[in-house]
């Protein structure tokens, strides 16, 4: 008998496997893209038959959800250690070391990042448990932006946020985790922190995404800068204080 909350010599060789699958799988989309992602290459590049991969995930879109959400998890623990570096820093500090640790995660593993942010295939729909992750990854901007002003221009994002909220209690339950503080009626106020963590989201979503593409090549300025003045504006924007 398994002695409790110790895994079996069985289950550690099957996560050892399935640990094998999903490196061959994440070198097929390193090399040519979630599309090029084959479970019958990956079979082969690990000497197996092709049946034998379906002993450890159902399909290929299993397979692709597993790394999915591996990816979102890695990505948040970066996150996660950029806001503890910074947790003492003034709102813009905070705000500009959030955004250069997205940036730098997706430099990094640019395949990874294309595989969150692009389709890997035209047949795959994200479960539920995606969303989760990726909202893990933006959590730690919630409480930088909570405190700021919303701009005029963004009152109707914010006023759609506040329906959001009222509407959808897993909203509430992930803002909450993240700012334990927000008042609907003073600041933190979860409405600015959900409008400002979708306005950095999408302008950080831009740069990054032109940047792993290639599509800066050939252009005068550092990447860096870019992201450094979008931040300042935003932050701006929003009355934050502090350095930048």
């Amino acid at each position: 008998m398994a002695v409790s909350g110790k895994s079996t010599p069985r289950q550690r060789y099957r996560d050892q496997v399935r640990g094998e699958i999903k490196q061959a799988a994440l070198e097929q989309i390193r090399t040519g893209g979630a599309p090029a992602l084959s479970l019958n290459a990956v079979a082969k590049q690990l000497g197996v038959t092709g049946p034998a991969l379906y002993k450890y995930f159902k399909n290929r879109d299993d397979l692709l959800t597993e790394l999915i959400c591996d990816a979102y998890d890695d990505a948040a623990s970066a996150m996660r250690r950029a806001a503890v570096r910074v947790a003492d820093g003034s709102p813009r500090e905070r705000l500009h070391a959030l955004g250069t640790a997205y940036r730098q995660w997706a430099v990094d593993a640019p395949h990874l990042y294309q595989l969150l942010a692009g389709t890997p295939s035209p047949s795959y729909q994200a479960p539920a448990e995606t969303v989760e992750r990726a909202r893990a990854v933006l959590g730690p901007f919630l409480p930088v932006l909570g405190g700021g002003h919303c701009p005029p221009a963004a009152e109707e994002l914010r006023a759609q946020m506040r329906r959001w909220l009222d509407e959808t209690p897993a909203v509430v339950e992930w803002v909450s985790s993240n700012m334990p503080d927000a008042d609907a009626d003073a600041d933190p106020d979860p409405a600015t922190a959900l409008a400002g963590t979708i306005i950095v989201w999408a302008r950080l979503h831009g740069i990054v995404s032109l940047e792993v593409q290639g599509q800066f090549s050939g252009m005068g300025h550092r990447v860096a800068t870019l992201v450094d003045a979008e931040l300042g504006a935003l932050a701006d924007s929003m009355g934050m204080a502090g350095k930048g």
